[in-house]
């Protein structure tokens, strides 16, 4: 075999009369009597490869009447202008003369076609990963992601960020999501975790002084999967020090503005919009709020608490509110058969229904006008802004019901219209994140983002007298709707430190034993801090248009966090659990594994 010199789809018409040697798959096979056709395929493209029965050996020219799709070859030959030119790739102009040919491995026929933007089965494709890797689409956006990491590699040192590695065997601090445990062989009994997050290294490398940290880290969370959720990810991980929140965000949408334009193109208009959390909540019911169209909650509460609808009526007597979304200008593009389908989805999200009123050129449309007077009804349109072929949808319930439930329904019903522009990228930081939430199953405070993260100066005083009305130093940084990433100001000081674990319910003991190294790290000086984590595999995912991180991801897990090419994970030998002083118990199946 003859070393490669050349990839397949570099070549166009300057490179005529090239001498080149070719290494690739076999895309299908075309005989045509005196004249066989390949194409080859490797990552960067096609080439047309000729085999002319007149100017090669009947050696060679038999081998190439024998290869099938995937068989590996090595090619030599010359570049030269083909007569039947191929607009639809980039080699077109152009094909291989060959005249030798090697046969480096055979191929059984693949499960599946080895093509672009393939239709097969999900787990088909993950069962044979590496059949499904050949297909272009799929080396094009695993080079993305490293086009990605490149550019934040450059940009982060360049802006004199230092890449540190931090421990993937390190202290479990179970306050979140699973860990992932890993048993220790020479401390039987002992664990290690994988980590969530570098959150508390990075804290440390802060306080040794490194200043500007960054970090492409691979991390754990053994918790349920959906479309943007894997057990393993990685994120682009920063950290500041001597910085508030403004500066934080500045510099990474520095990062996005220059990894937009190098890999799409796109010229992103910077700083981008900010937004606190309580008014993304009011306005478009998600504190990750799609803004590339409007669809935007109102409050219509004080116009109905006194209406003759018991649903609106009860709703606001029982603490909550009554809201409603204005699909402006699509009244006749949904029916009733579609807007009870969409009754139907927000009860998903815990609401009770959906009530509804169309304006159309004769009046109001709707099942619940007969509940409103002539005035709630004038008031309604007004406050929403309703005019002729609008359709109000309303959820009265909780606030957090009717958040949920009315700011997933913009959504799917934008989705459904089919209104959203991918080519559109509005980004929008989240700010002012509560500190706190109250979890009703612990029957105590817990942290909303982590317990590391400071509370606004001016909110300090709430700590202990109404800690849910405390406000975080955290921002989110949100892409047409999803959460790209995150971060916060940090807590720098012990005695607040001790505060904050307090307030979510830590003793001195539990926090000392858990954490007890990071205030131990606080009384030897430390700067103010704070940084942000993307998610790379979002990132990417937004980025080539894809509807999973499983399609971003070289080796992805399934829903039940199981890698179906390995097998992974599976049993061990009875030795490997001896050494570690662990025994199998083994549970009975229930209906719920």
């Amino acid at each position: 075999m003859q070393k490669r010199t050349h990839y397949c789809g570099g070549f166009r018409m300057a490179d005529v009369g090239t001498d080149a040697v070719l290494c690739g798959w076999v895309q299908k096979q075309r005989d045509i009597g005196s004249l066989i056709f390949i194409d080859l395929r490797d990552r960067t493209g096609i080439c047309q490869v000729v085999f002319e029965e007149e100017t090669i050996s009947r050696e060679y020219f038999d081998l190439a009447f024998s290869l099938r799709s995937e068989y590996v070859v090595c090619v030599t030959g010359k570049i030269r202008e083909r007569s039947n030119k191929n607009p639809n790739i980039p080699t077109g102009d152009v094909e291989l003369l060959a005249s030798s040919v090697t046969l480096l491995s055979k191929a059984q026929t693949p499960p599946f076609e080895i093509v672009e933007n393939s239709d097969v089965n999900d787990n088909l494709r993950l069962q044979y990963r590496y059949l499904d890797l050949r297909r272009p689409d799929m080396q094009r956006k695993i080079m993305l992601r490293h086009r990605i990491s490149k550019i934040a590699r450059d940009y982060y040192d360049e802006n004199g960020f230092l890449e540190i590695e931090t421990p993937m065997l390190q202290k479990s601090t179970p306050e979140g999501a699973r860990d992932y445990l890993v048993p220790s062989r020479v401390k039987n009994g002992s664990f290690y975790a994988l980590p969530q997050s570098p959150q508390l290294y990075k804290q440390i490398l802060m306080i040794s002084g490194f200043d500007r940290y960054f970090q492409i880290a691979r991390c754990f969370r053994d918790e349920d999967l959906r479309a943007d959720r894997q057990p393993e990810f990685t994120q682009i991980d920063v950290e500041m020090s001597f910085v508030d929140a403004d500066d934080v965000m500045t510099a990474n949408e520095g990062f996005i503005k220059r990894v937009f334009k190098e890999v799409l193109n796109v010229e992103l208009s910077t700083p981008f919009l900010r937004m606190p959390y309580r008014e993304a909540m009011e306005r478009f019911g998600s504190d990750k709020p799609d803004t590339r169209f409007g669809f935007e909650l109102k409050n219509i509460s004080e116009i109905v608490k006194n209406c003759g609808f018991g649903v609106f009526k009860g709703a606001i007597e029982a603490g909550g509110s009554v809201r409603a979304i204005n699909v402006k200008g699509y009244a006749d593009k949904i029916s009733r058969k579609e807007i009870d389908s969409l009754g139907e989805y927000v009860k998903t999200y815990r609401a009770k229904g959906l009530a509804w009123m169309k304006v159309t050129r004769d009046g109001i449309s709707s099942p619940i006008a007969k509940f409103l007077s002539d005035d709630e009804r004038a008031a309604i349109l007004s406050a929403m802004d309703a005019g002729e072929n609008d359709l109000l949808l309303f959820v009265a319930d909780k606030d957090k019901v009717v958040f949920d439930a009315l700011g997933a329904l913009r959504c799917e019903v934008a989705r459904r219209l089919d209104i959203l522009d991918a080519n559109t990228y509005n980004f929008l930081w989240v700010t002012e994140f509560p500190l706190l939430e109250f979890d009703e199953e612990e029957g105590r405070y817990v942290a909303m983002h982590h317990p590391f993260t400071a509370p606004m100066d001016e909110d300090v005083e709430f700590l202990d007298s109404d800690p849910g009305r405390v406000r975080a130093k955290a921002y989110d940084i949100v892409l047409n709707g999803v959460e790209l990433g995150g971060g916060s100001i940090r807590i720098f000081r012990e005695e607040m430190q001790e505060k904050m674990f307090s307030v979510i319910g830590l003793s001195k003991e539990t926090a000392a034993e858990r954490f007890g190294f990071l205030l131990e790290a606080f009384k030897y000086g430390a700067p103010p801090h704070g940084g942000m984590a993307y998610g790379l595999d979002r990132l990417v995912m937004l980025m080539t248009g894809s509807q999973s991180i499983r399609d971003v991801i070289a080796f992805p897990k399934v829903q039940n966090a199981s890698e179906l090419m390995s097998g992974a994970p599976d049993t061990v030998d009875e030795k490997q659990l001896d050494e570690l002083g662990i025994a199998i118990i083994k549970r009975e199946a229930t209906s719920e594994q």
